[in-house]
Formats: C-alpha cells, sequence, structure tokens
C-alpha cells in the first residue's frame, strides 16, 4: 500500500486557494456540491448544496476510501484512485488528490459522470500542486505519514460505528 502524507497547515490563504478550485471543479462539472477532505476524515474545504454533517461525512469519506484501498491490496493493485457510489436520485464519485487528500464530488441528474471525471482529471493536479506547495516539495517529493495515524484512524471508525 502507499504511505500517505499528513497535511500540513492549511492557512486562510491557502482555503481560499482551495475553495477556489473545488468551486471552479463544481460549476464546470454541474455537481450539487464538491468537498476536500484528508486521508484523515478532516473536512479542508466544501462548496455548493448538502444536507449533512460535514464532519461526519468527511470521516466516512476517509474511511470508505482507506477501505478501497485495503480491497486493491488484495486485488494485487496498490491503491485505489477513484471510488464511485451510484444512487437513484444522488451520486457521489471520491478521487485521490496526491495521496495527501479525496476531492469529493455531489451530483444528480444535472451532469454525467463521465463530465464529473473529466473535469476531476483538470483541478487534481492543481489541487496537488497546491499540497505539494504547502509540503515545501513537488508532488514526487513525499515521506511516509505518521504511524499513529491508522491506529486513530481505527478508533475514530469504531466510536462512528459504536452500538
Amino acid at each position: 500500500m502507499m504511505h500517505r502524507d499528513t497535511v500540513p497547515f492549511i492557512g486562510p490563504r491557502e482555503q481560499q486557494r482551495f475553495e477556489r478550485l473545488i468551486t471552479w471543479y463544481m460549476v464546470e462539472a454541474g455537481l450539487r456540491a464538491a468537498l476536500l477532505v484528508d486521508r484523515t476524515g478532516r473536512l479542508l474545504s466544501s462548496v455548493g448544496e448538502t444536507d449533512f454533517d460535514g464532519t461526519a461525512f468527511a470521516t466516512l469519506v476517509a474511511a470508505d476510501f482507506a477501505a478501497g484501498d485495503q480491497l486493491a491490496g488484495l486485488l494485487g493493485e496498490e491503491d485505489v484512485a477513484a471510488l464511485c457510489h451510484h444512487g437513484e436520485n444522488r451520486s457521489m464519485y471520491l478521487s485521490d488528490v496526491g495521496g495527501r487528500a479525496i476531492l469529493v464530488a455531489l451530483f444528480d441528474g444535472r451532469t454525467t459522470l463521465g463530465m464529473v471525471r473529466l473535469k476531476a482529471r483538470t483541478v487534481i493536479p492543481e489541487l496537488a500542486g497546491l499540497f505539494a506547495e504547502l509540503a515545501g516539495g513537488d508532488a514526487r517529493t513525499r515521506g511516509p505519514i505518521d504511524p499513529g495515524w491508522v491506529s486513530e484512524a481505527e478508533s475514530e471508525i469504531d466510536r462512528l460505528f459504536a452500538d
């Protein structure tokens, strides 16, 4: 499995840059909403129409993507690049952003999965570049994630699903 980087501190200026990029994505792809979630489940940015608790949603998105990575490993793949959940009225497309974050697209019949994927291919390199800039290196210079992350993530998932 690919080791993930932690997301560096994000100040107000960087927050605005992330928001501009995902707003562009939302408009261009015809989405209901676009969110940016780090691999630990922290909601970094959200634009558009959402009718749910963003913090809980972000945690579940990170868990879903982590499970996808584990399933990919069982299939002999290093990790998963994208996941799609198609519902009757609403759908969700999750894309890896340089191993640091997950771009979430929430959409309905106003657009197609093809358009969502096409526009994601444009915005993901921009987002990955911004993360690399924040980390003080380029996208190819990555160190391993803090070893305690997996334990913390598992504890949070257990807490969410506890009876």
